[in-house]
């Protein structure tokens, strides 16, 4: 039976204020400043000061804007880097944009398909519930970009650049859920009333013909070929013509996608370390590469991660930007703001009590490309976000080794090196990859701006 709240109860409730000494002054703080103003210490930025013992050059910053791009940017950032060294090309982007363009393509697609596959499941039904909640975003993962590569390569920004739809991405999103919804229950109504799998078919080939024109309209019909001209920064100037998407990744990047894989530090009892797990409902491209992800202790993972940036390689990565951050500063500390001693109550909780309650999640990538080691031991962090070069050290962030521990969730590692067990339980449990629930917080998609 439910008891309600007495009024006895709350003037209780009252009295206790007095038992707080510092209540008084904190409710001013708070009431003038705002609850993370009035908590946040200045320890942070003496702390965490931008100097790292090993640190990769990676230039300057790139600009997601309004749009939620930041795994393909990050991605993108980590390629480019490659591409600025070895051809002198300062400054140099990829475009985020024809990524993008083929990502909400496949991701109507995508959707279809699951919508056909479940058309037999009642709308109510919490899968199809959770499919037409969000029928696709411009969220994604690591391993969804690596499937748009393989089938589109990927092209310089110039010669395809940002249009106000990519840049500000709500109207096309908006416009694109429509149109998915709609398209959806009428594959559903098809396939209940019986219809042939060839008439189904026909169908969401009207509908993946009317989202083509819908998106060439808004962002541009991607490049089928084009030429690559450009100075590079001693001052000669090159040409490559006729050259395509695909053969421009192959020369110019010449990445063997396979040999980077998704690591994750789940440390929830439903996820057993060691083991590869993929998402139900997670992924862009049909027939593409699958989301898996290896769960790894806490020590190993970031044990890795310090690896491959000495080896000269900077770490894409996952996190949840919405805890311990100040984006002006650009600072990433659990210290940051003390709301324990302004509300005289302990807000502590374990990582995996926060993924399993919803606390937190993975909600924005960004690249790591230092770390600051004190007896071998890291205790900051330097990140290449995709916010542009106002917020933070021009763009880049600072993130303590407190903060990492409890917020960064997936990271990209190079199999080249990795320890040999490492490389066997991937690639033991790659093939067959336990199956997580679409809304479980490893499924979720790297997306803020």
């Amino acid at each position: 039976m439910s008891k309600e709240i007495s009024f006895d109860t709350i003037e209780n409730f009252t009295s206790n204020l007095s038992k707080h000494p510092a209540y008084g002054v904190a409710a001013n703080a708070a009431q003038t400043n705002g609850i993370f103003k009035a908590s946040q210490s200045t320890q942070s930025k003496v702390d965490l000061d931008p100097t790292f013992s090993v640190e990769i050059d990676t230039g300057s910053v790139t600009n997601q804007k309004r749009s939620g791009r930041c795994w393909m940017f990050s991605a993108l950032n980590t390629m480019r880097h490659s591409i600025q060294k070895e051809f002198k090309l300062k400054g140099f982007e990829l475009s985020q944009s024809y990524t993008f363009f083929w990502d909400k393509f496949e991701k109507s697609n995508f959707f279809f398909e699951n919508v056909i596959g479940s058309a037999d499941k009642p709308l109510g039904d919490r899968k199809v519930s959770f499919l037409f909640s969000t029928p696709q975003s411009d969220g994604g993962q690591w391993d969804m970009l690596c499937g748009l590569i393989e089938k589109y390569g990927i092209v310089p920004k110039k010669v395809y650049p940002e249009t106000a739809n990519s840049e500000n991405s709500h109207a096309l999103d908006d416009t694109l859920n429509t149109m998915l919804r709609k398209g959806g229950l009428e594959l559903r109504a098809l396939v209940n009333e019986g219809k042939s799998a060839e008439e189904v078919e026909a169908h969401k080939a009207e509908l993946l013909d009317a989202i083509f024109r819908m998106l060439a309209t808004s962002l541009g019909l991607p490049p089928k070929s084009f030429n690559f001209e450009y100075t590079d920064d001693d001052g000669n100037y090159h040409i490559d013509k006729y050259i395509t998407p695909q053969d421009f990744f192959k020369k110019y990047v010449g990445w063997d996608l396979e040999n980077y894989i998704s690591v994750i530090n789940g440390p929830t009892a439903d996820k057993p370390y060691n083991k590869v797990f993929s998402v139900e409902y997670l992924g862009n491209v049909v027939g593409g590469r699958q989301v898996r992800h290896l769960n790894l202790e806490l020590s190993k993972f970031k044990d890795l991660i310090i690896n491959q940036l000495k080896q000269g390689e900077v770490v894409w990565f996952g996190s949840d930007v919405s805890k311990g951050g100040d984006r002006e500063a650009g600072l990433l500390d659990t210290k940051i703001y003390q709301r324990d001693q302004l509300f005289d109550y302990d807000f502590s909780m374990s990582k995996a009590d926060r993924l399993d309650s919803g606390e937190s999640m993975m909600n924005h990538a960004m690249v790591i490309t230092a770390v600051d080691l004190v007896d071998d031991k890291p205790t900051k962090w330097k990140i290449e976000n995709s916010w542009g070069d106002k917020p933070g050290f021009k763009g880049y962030f600072v993130m303590s080794d407190e903060w990492f521990d409890q917020f960064v969730y997936q990271a990209v590692l190079n199999k080249a090196f990795l320890p040999e067990d490492v490389k066997k339980a991937y690639d033991e449990g790659k093939e067959n990859p336990i199956e997580l629930l679409p809304w479980d917080p490893m499924g979720a998609l790297a997306f803020d701006f």
